[in-house]
């Protein structure tokens, strides 16, 4: 059996990966099994679909020290919409941020 080389990884939210699914669907006139299914589901769950790359960079330009890539994604595919639904998003990291940085990126989801 032949061993699987990752080349790269990347976080993506759920629109993106539904932008990536409707390119693959297109190039290959139809979808594995599992790739039907996450697009199911992607149709059911995915809110917003406009304004995620903005949204993305205006997230990461507010410079929080230990916010990486894959936090940003988690926020913007749930969208909390007050502080305790933001704290518990990020409760299961191993991630502390001062109070002014859980209001920072609350302001920035909202706006």
């Amino acid at each position: 059996m032949s061993e699987i080389t990752i080349l790269s990884e990347k976080p993506l939210t759920m629109s993106e990966l539904k932008e990536k699914l409707a390119k693959i669907e297109k190039r290959d006139k139809e979808l594995t099994f599992r790739a039907n299914k996450t697009k199911e589901y992607l149709a059911n769950f995915t809110v917003k679909e406009k304004g995620i790359s903005a949204l993305k960079k205006k997230i990461e330009e507010l410079n929080i020290p230990r916010i990486k890539e894959r936090h940003i994604v988690k926020l913007i595919d749930v969208m909390p919409k007050d502080l305790d639904s933001l704290k518990m998003i990020l409760s299961g990291e191993s991630l502390t941020l001062k109070e002014e940085d859980y209001q920072k990126l609350l302001e920035a989801l909202q706006g």
